[in-house]
């Protein structure tokens, strides 16, 4: 259970008065008090912050987005494609192909290890096994997309359109998939899952491990940092 932010401690460690009198107050304006303080604040006291603030809103503060930028650069696993296909399936693009690396994957562990591999029964279980999570998985995200189409568009006065409206949309989002190549698709995926994390728009990331990390301050290049925002705000 997460326990009541005390701003009396960064207050404190930076020698400030914490009788209420000194503003920005750290409980009640987080965002001004970091914007002030964070490059001195050491990580296990600038991570309470976590509790008062989103991570949305902490990427309104340069070095945080820096820190996520430089994050993202170093090709972390959370934000693989292969991973980040399958935590955000909503934001791809591309053809639907998830669900038969996980119908491989499942003949695979049949095949290489279950009983491994002696009985003659094996081979048809291995298909058949992979056929199932294909389908599942494939089910999965074609789920995940409607519901993000349906989101997405406004539905309609009359009740009996709602219905055709949430399958036209879902139908905008499939086709969508054969106006681009998949090696576009999945540039433009790796991107924009990118640019999501580093303000703070996907859900269920790490984002603490990241954010009060002091390392990714490290030869810390403004300029270039600049130029790659700069360059996302012309695209």
């Amino acid at each position: 259970m997460q326990t009541e932010f005390d701003g009396a401690i960064p207050l404190r460690f930076l020698g400030l008065p914490a009788d209420g009198s000194y503003t920005p107050d750290p409980k009640w304006k987080p965002m001004e008090f970091l914007k002030a303080h964070l490059r001195v604040l050491p990580p296990h006291i600038a991570s309470l912050f976590s509790r008062v603030t989103t991570a949305r809103q902490r990427s309104a503060l340069p070095l945080i987005r820096n820190r996520r930028l430089k994050y993202a650069q170093s090709e972390p696993s959370l934000l693989s494609f292969d991973n980040a296909r399958h935590a955000w399936p909503s934001l791809w693009e591309g053809r639907e192909r998830r669900g038969m690396e996980e119908g491989r994957d499942e003949t695979s562990w049949v095949l290489g290890d279950f009983l491994e591999g002696s009985t003659q029964h094996v081979g048809r279980l291995a298909q058949l096994l992979g056929g199932y999570e294909e389908e599942r998985e494939a089910e999965r995200v074609r789920e995940i997309r409607r519901e993000a189409a349906a989101n997405a568009f406004v539905p309609e006065e009359d009740d009996e359109s709602d219905s055709d409206s949430d399958e036209n949309a879902a139908d905008v989002v499939e086709n969508m998939t054969n106006l681009i190549s998949d090696e576009d698709a999945r540039n433009l995926f790796e991107r924009r899952i990118r640019e999501k994390f580093i303000y703070g728009l996907l859900e269920n990331a790490s984002y603490d491990r990241v954010d009060w990390d002091e390392s990714w301050d490290q030869d810390n290049d403004r300029d270039a940092e600049e130029r790659w925002f700069d360059e996302d705000d012309e695209e």
